[in-house]
This record gives structure tokens, C-alpha cells and sequence, in this order.
């Protein structure tokens, strides 16, 4: 779907979030774009499918268009001649290698290839002509050729499909390319800027493929034998390997293709080093709040029950399971505690009814609450602790948030989680912890950390006030506003051929 056709100055492309999806990124995108008003946004939402999406948002009126892309869809019978066989002779090295850890230069050829036989670069060419299975046999052979080969067949043609939506699809206009993630996202970026020579801008807020890693792992289906822990001499890839390496391959290509890459918090930039990321064009520009807005939330002063919160989405990235089972021991340790979940429950249907089988099999209807979407601002004095029980995170807003309003927090030990809570290393002078920091899927650690929490008041409001003050200093709005508003800047100001590996490739 595409709407409207001004040129834009920036180019924001996101990969599953804004504007259908809510949560920490999608509200992130929402306020970078109302942050900058006088600059013209065009928005590129990548979707599952090609399905009719629910807008959540309400675009702000500086973005001019937007281009909605389906990275998987049914594909027209495809065309099996001569132009068939050299398009996907053209990409039968650099394809491979794109998918075999490979970078911006195969990217680039893989492109070239594609815009120099137009009337044959169709999906159904790419995914059903002959040649392109015998491509994909090729690689099959080539890579895995032990695994099950319909497995790599459906894992080939959902990493190459994507990779060709986002490669076929009309590039809107704009003056610089905005990616929210690497992955697809980072795709399309990496592909404006090798097509237009105009500079590409990375934000990640969580590592794209470092998350990829965690659902692969935990995909069976992807698995061709035993734990490799029963043999620890079979050290054969198998079909895990085939798509990390392609995701690690797509983000090597955005990393090489970016003029800035923007992540929250130095510990990410681990990771990104790790996977390609040249280190001279990275950049820390932490998440930031509205302190003014939610430092102002008074506190409930009416008697009530001690009250715990996960803020979030009911999906199993936030591990909501761990949560409801660390507030089953809290009944225990502070008795007549409520708890709350605070956020969407219709992302993942099927995850949300095992939530509520565990709730009720645990017997906690009657202090248990699935509170649906609601406005921060009003719950938030409400809240005596607010709990993250997630198995990924990068600087979760919902933490500062509630440490603006001065709510200290349990968190597990992912993303920026740990430096929120207890400070950054440089901080001076030192504020001490605001709450505590537990282990992943530990409802025994998570219940003691609350029940502490709540069973001393005064430890609750040093804690508190921890938090408040650690935002105001690090994570007010208005700094990280600007910082983005100077970055920007500098982009829009480059000439429109970019730095490296991607000068002169259009």
C-alpha cells in the first residue's frame, strides 16, 4: 500500500511496529517524529503479510505518505525462460554469500543484478521458476545437505522472499533513510542507499539479530537431531545456522551501508562490533521521557492493597509466565498483594490464553488482572513496584517511566536493565540502586525482590527516589530531542554521495 508521493526529508522504515503495533518502539517512533515538526517524514512499515493492518496511531500531520510492504506473499505462476535462467545465474554467487554471513558488497550485487534484467525480477521469477529452485538446491547442497530438505526448502524461501520484497518494492523519495532495525528494515535502507547515494541513519533500540538468535533457538522445528551437547563431536550446521547467518549476513549489509548507527547503551554495541558494525560511525543516544509529564503523577494516597505491575505486551518475549508465576509465591509473602498486567493482550492470542489457564490454575483471578491498553499517566500513582520479567530488552521505556514518577522497579538482567536500576558507571555522585535486578525466569527471585520492596516502605521510597532522580539526570526528553534533531542535521547536510562502501554504487 503506498499513500501520497512527497518527497520526504527522512525516510523512517520499521520492520513489525509503528504504526500497528504498540509498545516501547512504536511509542519511541511516535514521539521522534513529533519531536521534529519541521521536518517531513515518509513511513515504511514492513508486515508479515499483505493483510489489512489496524492502525494504533494516529499519524502526525509532518508525515506526508506512507508505504506499507508485505515481506511474505503469494506469488503469480512464474515465467521459465531464457531471462529466468541468467537473472538467477547472475545470483547464484552473491546470493549465497548475502545468506552466508555476507555483507554490503554482495548486497549490492545481488541489487545490480536485479536492476539489470527488470522484466524477469519478479517474486514469482525469484521464488517458483526452475532456476530458482535449482538454486536453492544448490545452496541446500552446499550448506546443510544432511538436513531435512523441505524444512530448508520453507526456511529458504521465507529468508529469500523477504529479503525480495523489500528488494522489488517502489523506493519512496526522500533526502536520508531511516531504519529502526537492521533486519528487513536495515535491507531497505542498505538498498536506498546503494540505488539514491543519499545517507542511511541506524537506530536499534534492541539487536535485531541477537533477538533472532533467541527465537531460533528456541524453533524445534529447526533442529535436524539431538542437542548438540549429546554429541559433542558433531559440530554439522544445520538449519539454525542457515538463518542466523543469513540475519547476521542482512545486518552486515545495514551496518556497512550506514553513515551513523545509533543504539541506547554501550552494552549493545558489544553486539553490534560483533556482527560487523564498524565501530568509527557508532553512537549511544540513550531512550528518553517526558520527565516533566510523569514526575508530576501524584501518588494515590487512599488505602489500598500493596500492588505490583508488569507494563508490556502479553507476548513470550516479555515472559508474562514468570511473572504471574512470581506472584503466586508473592500471595504468600505479602499477603493481599494485586498485581496488574498493563498492556495489550491480542499480539499473540495463543500466549495470552496459556496467561490465563496459569492464572486461574494458579488460583489467582480474585488478585491477578489482565487491565488491557490504559493510560499510563493514570495508573501509574497507583503502583507500588513495577516488575520486567523479559528475556530481551534494550532500555526499556516502561522502567523510566515509572522511575520518573518515582516507582522503583524489578527488573531481569537484560539490555540497559541492570545500568538503569543501579546506575551507570560514570554517575556522579552515585545515587544508589533503584529496586533490585534478578535473574531470567526466576519467580523465586523476582517474588523476594517484590515482596521486599513492598514489605518496607522506607527502602520503597529510597528506591523510588533513586529512579526520579536518575531520569531526570540521564533520560529527560528534551536532551534526547535534540540529540536526534543535531543528527539529523548533519545527514540531511551531506552530499548525496556517502562515506565507504557505499559511494559511487548507484
Amino acid at each position: 500500500m503506498r499513500q501520497g508521493c512527497l518527497r520526504a526529508d527522512i525516510c523512517l522504515i520499521l520492520e513489525g511496529a509503528y504504526p500497528f503495533i504498540t509498545g516501547g518502539v512504536s511509542s519511541w517512533t511516535h514521539d521522534l517524529i513529533r519531536a521534529q515538526p519541521d521536518l517531513r517524514f515518509h513511513l515504511v512499515a514492513l508486515t508479515a503479510d499483505d493483510t489489512p493492518q489496524q492502525m494504533r496511531y494516529a499519524l502526525p500531520p509532518n508525515v506526508l505518505s506512507m508505504t506499507t510492504i508485505g515481506l511474505q506473499k503469494p506469488e503469480h505462476r512464474a515465467r521459465h525462460g531464457r531471462g529466468a535462467r541468467r537473472l538467477m545465474d547472475a545470483l547464484r554467487v552473491p546470493l549465497p554469500r548475502l545468506l552466508s554471513r555476507g555483507g554490503l558488497d554482495e548486497f549490492r550485487a545481488v541489487c545490480v543484478a536485479l536492476r539489470q534484467q527488470p522484466s524477469d525480477a519478479t517474486r514469482a521469477t525469484l521464488l517458483n521458476s526452475t532456476a530458482a529452485f535449482d538454486l536453492l538446491r544448490h545452496m541446500y547442497e552446499e550448506t546443510v545437505p544432511g538436513s531435512s530438505f523441505m524444512n530448508y526448502f520453507w526456511s529458504w524461501r521465507a529468508l529469500a522472499g523477504g529479503l525480495f520484497s523489500v528488494l522489488l518494492a517502489d523506493l519512496p523519495p526522500a533526502r536520508c533513510y531511516h531504519a529502526i532495525s537492521t533486519g528487513y528494515a536495515g535491507l531497505l535502507m542498505a538498498r536506498a542507499v546503494v540505488e539514491t547515494g543519499r545517507p542511511g541513519l541506524l537506530t536499534e533500540h534492541g539487536i535485531y539479530t541477537n533477538e533472532r538468535r533467541i527465537e531460533i533457538e528456541m524453533a524445534e522445528w529447526l533442529s535436524d537431531g539431538p542437542p548438540t551437547w549429546l554429541n559433542l563431536e558433531d559440530r554439522r550446521p544445520d538449519l539454525r545456522n542457515v538463518w542466523i547467518d543469513a540475519f547476521i549476513g542482512y545486518s552486515r549489509a545495514c551496518y556497512e551501508a550506514s553513515s551513523r548507527i545509533v543504539t541506547l547503551y554501550t552494552g549493545n554495541q558489544q553486539m553490534q562490533r560483533r556482527d560487523g558494525a564498524p565501530p568509527e560511525r557508532m553512537a549511544i543516544i540513550p531512550n528518553g521521557i517526558d520527565y516533566d509529564g510523569f514526575s508530576a503523577i501524584p501518588r494515590e494516597t487512599v488505602p489500598r492493597p500493596p500492588t505490583v505491575a508488569l507494563i508490556g505486551r502479553a507476548v513470550p518475549i516479555k515472559d508474562v509466565k514468570t511473572f504471574i508465576r512470581a506472584v503466586a509465591l508473592l500471595r504468600d509473602m505479602v499477603p493481599g498483594a494485586r498485581a496488574f498486567l498493563l498492556g495489550p493482550t491480542d499480539e499473540d492470542p495463543a500466549y495470552f490464553h496459556e496467561c490465563e489457564e496459569m492464572v486461574a490454575q494458579l488460583g489467582l483471578r480474585d488478585s491477578f488482572t489482565f487491565a488491557g491498553r490504559v493510560r499510563l499517566h493514570d495508573q501509574l500513582g497507583k503502583i507500588d513496584v513495577v516488575a520486567l520479567t523479559s528475556i530481551s530488552e534494550a532500555q526499556p521505556l516502561v522502567l523510566l517511566e515509572a522511575g520518573a514518577a518515582g516507582v522503583p522497579c524489578v527488573a531481569t538482567d537484560v539490555g540497559s536493565c541492570r545500568e538503569l536500576i543501579e546506575g551507570r558507571a560514570d554517575e556522579e555522585p552515585p545515587l544508589g540502586p533503584g529496586g533490585f535486578v534478578v535473574p531470567l525466569a526466576n519467580p523465586q527471585e523476582t517474588a523476594k525482590a517484590l515482596a521486599a520492596l513492598l514489605g518496607d516502605p522506607a527502602l520503597r521510597a529510597r528506591c523510588g527516589e533513586a529512579m526520579r532522580r536518575r531520569t531526570e539526570r540521564y533520560y529527560n526528553k528534551r536532551v534526547v530531542d535534540r540529540a536526534y534533531r543535531d543528527l539529523y542535521q548533519s545527514l540531511l547536510g551531506l552530499p548525496d554521495a556517502t562515506h565507504g562502501s557505499a559511494r559511487g554504487a548507484a
